[in-house]
């Protein structure tokens, strides 16, 4: 039987909150068998706890945040992607804030810290969650569908349709976790254009510019409109006539924005509190459905 395991010492990373625009330091430290993962308020009185369980999830608007009812972290999909693909059980993470740093939009600074680290197998059994019979979530609302079949394995399959004619459909597909730190950490998060002014009217994206994501730009406005947007993002203002993607990097893949999203399936899914044998099919994904679906398996 495969026995659990956690990292062998402690790491720290540091940056901006995506959301909060706050300089923001994350540990990762070891922790016992059959701990799971807890992460810690280190700025709060008290340093509270919080079970990273998919029924704490009190918000999924542009991102995963959990809470114990009085606290909350957010951003925090990354991070935990990195672990549960990694076949890490047990872990701590501390943060001095609310909300886990964005660093640079994807999981792969976590998997390379992780893997400078090293990783130490435990006394105790891995407790699998083996599905035994299809489990689905279909949304109604966003046309979103994700579905669970019975595996030797945890695999994941991912089918993004963007409302867009200038940014096609996408898939992507992992079926072995080892090649998470090659084919998938690296993918970074993206954001529409149209959808930057109604996050910055709700006070999110404070930390967000073309350093920790890819923003595409897929429906024509007006140039007036377009300039603002450039400006509240601090980037250089363009052309409004050409559409495309807006990053500092070129992209890593021509997928890279689903591959993006099935990073964040399996951080969402790392809330089920057990390693998972199935393989996963999302079409539409997001993090309120994804969590619909952690706790649909949790109930199981």
């Amino acid at each position: 039987m495969a026995k659990q395991r956690t990292i062998k010492e402690c790491f720290t990373l540091s940056g901006k909150g995506l959301h909060t625009g706050l300089s923001l330091t994350v540990e990762f430290c070891p922790a016992p068998e059959n701990y799971g993962y807890k992460i810690q308020r280190t700025d709060v009185a008290g340093q509270p706890l919080i079970e990273a369980l998919a029924e704490n999830v009190t918000d999924t608007q542009r991102g995963t945040v959990i809470s114990n009812g009085t606290e909350r972290v957010s951003t925090i999909e990354h991070g935990l992607s990195a672990l549960y693909a990694l076949g890490i059980d047990n872990c701590l993470v501390k943060v001095n804030g609310p909300e886990f740093p964005i660093l640079e939009g994807s999981a792969k600074l976590y998997v390379e810290n992780i893997q400078r680290v090293g990783i130490v197998e435990q006394q105790a059994e891995k407790d699998y969650l083996i599905v035994n019979e299809p489990i689905e979530y279909r949304d109604e609302q966003s046309g979103s569908i994700l579905r669970i079949e019975p595996a030797d394995e945890f695999a994941v399959s991912v089918v993004v349709s963007f409302d867009s004619s200038s940014i096609s459909n996408q898939q992507a597909e992992l079926m072995h976790m080892e090649d998470f730190p090659t084919e998938i950490a690296p993918s970074r998060t993206f954001v529409f254009v149209r959808d930057i002014e109604p996050l910055l009217a709700a006070g999110l994206i404070k930390g967000g510019d073309l350093d920790n994501a890819i923003v595409l730009y897929e429906r024509e406005m007006p140039q007036d409109k377009y300039d603002r947007l450039a400006d509240a993002m601090n980037i250089p203002r363009m052309d409004a006539k050409k559409l495309g993607y807006i990053n500092h990097r070129p992209l890593v893949w021509d997928n890279e924005p689903a591959r993006h999203k099935l990073l964040d399936v399996i951080g969402d899914m790392s809330l089920i509190g057990k390693p998972v044998k199935g393989h996963i099919t999302a079409y539409r994904p997001g993090h309120r459905v994804n969590n619909q679906l952690a706790r649909l398996l949790r109930k199981s």
